[in-house]
């Protein structure tokens, strides 16, 4: 999947993955990650999701990553705070109140952009990823992590026939081969969502679950 169809999707305001309201898993789970008041959580594909605002309202400082302008743009300004853009390392970043969006391509960031991450919050980032590109997201992902770091991983798993995507379909099977060989993976739940997504059985999914994992890195 190319970057032109992320960058198109935000020009046209095709966002039906954005969600008008904070994910309940996000605030069923975070204890899980045991994040300490003031550490950094890192948000991949970020958008402009309102769980960024709920993690900085927790006291965390938010360092997320997106490939379109439009998205941080609007992210800043429908929260209503004057972000003060720094150029650097291959990302325009735009920084504000315990807010750092970097603009730029997600397999650029390096181990240092990381440094200060402590957990990992990825509910539309796997999933918005064909298969051919998920085991390069999660080796680049698990690279430039320090070691212990905790993800709160949210997927999808539908017949992935039924339905081209994204999201895209990921099972806990898959979860576990991408990365069990880094990390201790742990399902902490699983969900039927079908009913709550109309537009998908508009499509012709029968079968919706969501899954949430815990993974802490070795």
């Amino acid at each position: 999947m190319k970057k032109e169809f992320w960058l198109e999707r935000w020009e046209r305001a095709e966002i039906g993955f954005h969600q008008g309201e904070i994910n309940p898993y996000l605030r069923r789970f975070w204890p899980e990650l045991d994040v300490a008041r003031g550490g950094e959580v890192f948000v991949p594909l970020c958008g402009k999701s309102l769980d960024m605002v709920w993690l900085r309202q927790q006291g965390n400082f938010v360092l997320g990553v997106e490939l379109s302008p439009i998205a941080v743009r609007d992210f800043f300004r429908e929260q209503g705070r004057l972000a003060q853009r720094v150029s650097g390392g291959g990302f325009d970043n735009y920084i504000a109140d315990g807010f750092c969006l970097a603009c730029g391509d997600f397999f650029d960031l390096r181990e240092e952009d990381m440094a200060q991450v402590s957990a990992v919050y990825d509910r539309a980032s796997l999933v918005a990823l064909p298969p051919e590109m998920r085991e390069s997201y999660a080796r680049h992902l698990v690279n430039i992590l320090p070691s212990g770091t905790r993800i709160l991983l949210v997927t999808f798993d539908y017949p992935q026939a039924e339905m081209p995507g994204p999201p895209f379909a990921v099972s806990v099977q898959e979860v576990q081969a991408l990365y069990g060989q880094y990390a201790e993976v742990r399902l902490l739940a699983q969900e039927d969502v079908l009913a709550q997504n109309p537009r998908f059985v508009q499509r012709g999914v029968t079968r919706m679950q969501e899954n949430i994992f815990l993974v802490t890195l070795r």
